[in-house]
């Protein structure tokens, strides 16, 4: 069976650099940037927001000019909005070559923020868009708010999608912007949008404000999107977004049908370095990445480990440059002394 090939678009650089008190210096930018293409293998991804600042303007700069001596101009992509062209100016300075266009996904965020109607939000879409493929900038459209906009009204979704489906667009990325989807939520309103669009490519952005994230991405990869969007360490704003390294796992034991590109060798080295740059700490028992995850304390694991390994999972910690490690406790007893001084 020929495997489907899912894109990784990793959003540490703008949606992660939201979390409370994170601020990324361009020499970080630039560092995380080479490491999450090269080191990872993550096929894209998004390093900033058009028009924040002089000093984002020259990080974008530096990744830009660092891709194009790569090839990998496609693969750098920036939040830009429906500003008249603003934002399109902006990328033309800074080299930046995809946009991720932010546009309203619900009708209640098109009529009480901006206060328009869709038609006076898709006509505007429309001139960006084309100023975008005039200037040699590539367009993926967000739908901000579109979970929210699936829940409260799918009418204006599909009518919104149905103009989109028209414009020259690469990907069409749905985000659950305030982290409300449960899995069966994230499996029904995906698979309505794949069946009635099968040749578009959707991407899913999930946020982990009720700790489903992961669940919703593996929803959204059974309904059929083509694409994911994660953070390393799962930062982002309030709960933050869907962590790179479940998401990472959960793929590659659970969806045999799935290939993605990412090195699971090296996230444990990225993550470390993401926690080293932000000081946002990872908790110690994170999957994957924290502290104790691959620590037994309790002397019947330490035992059951001398024993066929019956407490093992397929989360073995040499799939992440990772080594199992045992640590003493008031149920450790003996066993575990053992096992401590037999390593």
């Amino acid at each position: 069976m020929e495997k489907r090939k899912i894109e990784i678009m990793d959003t540490t650089l703008r949606d992660g650099e939201q979390t409370s008190g994170v601020s990324f210096s361009a020499a970080e930018k630039l560092t995380i940037a080479q490491l999450l293409l090269e080191e990872l293998k993550s096929d894209r991804i998004e390093i900033a927001s058009a028009r924040v600042s002089e000093g984002e303007f020259q990080a974008v700069k530096g990744i830009t000019s660092w891709a194009q001596e790569k090839g990998y101009e496609d693969r750098i992509e920036v939040l830009s909005f429906v500003d008249g062209g603003i934002s399109i100016e902006w990328m033309k300075k800074a080299g930046a070559k995809v946009q991720n266009l932010l546009t309203k996904g619900s009708l209640n965020h098109l009529t009480h923020q901006l206060k328009k109607t869709p038609k006076q939000h898709f006509d505007e879409i429309a001139q960006i868009i084309a100023l975008a493929k005039k200037n040699g900038i590539e367009t993926n459209v967000y739908l901000e708010d579109w979970s929210n906009g699936m829940r409260n009204s799918p009418d204006y979704v599909f009518q919104y999608l149905d103009f989109l489906v028209t414009q020259p667009v690469k990907r069409i990325l749905l985000p659950d912007t305030l982290g409300v989807l449960i899995p069966s939520q994230t499996f029904e309103f995906i698979s309505k949008i794949t069946a009635k669009y099968p040749n578009i490519h959707f991407d899913f952005h999930a946020h982990n404000d009720y700790d489903l994230s992961v669940a919703n991405v593996l929803e959204a990869l059974k309904a059929g999107v083509k694409g994911l969007h994660v953070t390393v360490n799962g930062m982002g704003e309030r709960a933050g977004n869907a962590p790179l390294e479940s998401t990472v796992a959960v793929i590659n034991d659970f969806l045999p049908e799935v290939k993605i590109n990412v090195k699971e060798s090296s996230l444990y080295s990225v993550s470390k370095l993401v926690e080293t740059f932000t000081g946002y700490r990872i908790p110690a028992n994170k999957p994957i990445v924290g502290d104790n995850v691959f620590t037994q304390t309790a002397g019947i694991h330490a035992d059951g480990d001398n024993k066929n390994n019956l407490y093992f999972n397929d989360l073995l910690p040499e799939r992440f440059g990772r080594k199992r490690k045992y640590a003493l406790g008031k149920t450790s007893e003996k066993l575990i002394l053992r096992k401590i001084f037999k390593n």
